[in-house]
């Protein structure tokens, strides 16, 4: 086959890739927490890249569970466009799909949750979550218990996104989170578009160490209470920074954490119908 052009180990890279995915089987996943044997959680992605952090975390937080992915790249590239030519964002061709893609997951293998995965996408959710009522299937958008927690610190939030797209819904979803909790919100945002560049390169660290530039310049302009990382991408930052209080003095809140330990909860309730949300 020849040199590979992508500077990486092939076996290296599919050994460790296979670890966290495995292959589909039909038997129950192992080592459960008692109160999560048996569930199986589908996970609804914006692009299929993705869903290896869906997988990751998913595996991590819920032990036991099955994780099922859908999504694809046109949705990502659909939503992208739509940004760049200033048209609604995202399209509803995309709201579209997510709920199609839940009922599938559903019809499928009967899931006992649908976690929505993209916050970009967090505009779907209350179509998801009609659509899913019908087969009595609680819906957890990823966002909303880290924008739970960052509202209930009543302090100044800062808000942190990689991708354009997402920055309008991750706002608009943390204004409707202080609403429906009856908190005022006061909250700064940046953008730090570079950094989403290096997670495509594959420069993870590069990636983390923009993300933490950002938070330090911020914190010379003003107070930081609380740090949102807005995309479930850039939750890979809790690998060079575990313990941001030592680091930053303050939280710094990922969705790849808070939204799978909501759905933890769900799954662990047994709710139907629908899950704690707006």
């Amino acid at each position: 086959m020849g040199m590979n052009p992508f500077g990486v180990d092939p076996i290296a890279l599919f050994a460790d890739y296979m670890k966290v995915t495995g292959v589909p089987t039909l038997a129950d996943e192992q080592e459960p927490d008692p109160k999560l044997s048996g569930k199986k959680l589908g996970v609804v992605n914006g692009a299929a890249w993705i869903s290896l952090w869906s997988t990751y975390f998913g595996k991590l937080m819920l032990p036991g569970v099955k994780i099922i992915n859908a999504g694809n790249e046109g949705v990502q590239l659909n939503f992208m466009r739509a940004h760049s030519l200033g048209r609604q964002c995202p399209p509803q061709t995309n709201i579209d799909l997510f709920c199609r893609y839940a009922r599938d997951l559903f019809d499928l293998v009967q899931v006992d949750a649908i976690l929505i995965s993209c916050s970009t996408m967090n505009r779907a959710f209350k179509q998801v979550r009609d659509r899913m009522k019908q087969v009595g299937v609680p819906v957890v958008q990823i966002d909303e218990a880290m924008m739970e927690e960052a509202v209930s610190t009543e302090g100044k939030i800062l808000v942190i996104a990689t991708h354009g797209p997402t920055v309008k819904s991750t706002q608009s979803l943390l204004q409707e989170t202080a609403s429906r909790l009856e908190k005022s919100v006061d909250f700064v945002g940046a953008t730090v578009e570079q950094a989403f560049d290096f997670l495509g390169q594959g420069k993870i660290a590069e990636h983390n160490e923009l993300i933490a530039n950002t938070i330090r310049q911020s914190q010379q302009k003003q107070p930081i209470d609380v740090v949102v990382l807005a995309q479930l991408s850039m939750s890979v930052f809790s690998f060079s920074y575990p313990d941001p209080v030592v680091d930053f003095g303050v939280r710094v809140l990922n969705s790849g954490e808070t939204g799978f330990r909501r759905a933890r909860q769900v799954l662990a309730s047994g709710a139907q119908g629908e899950a704690d949300s707006p």
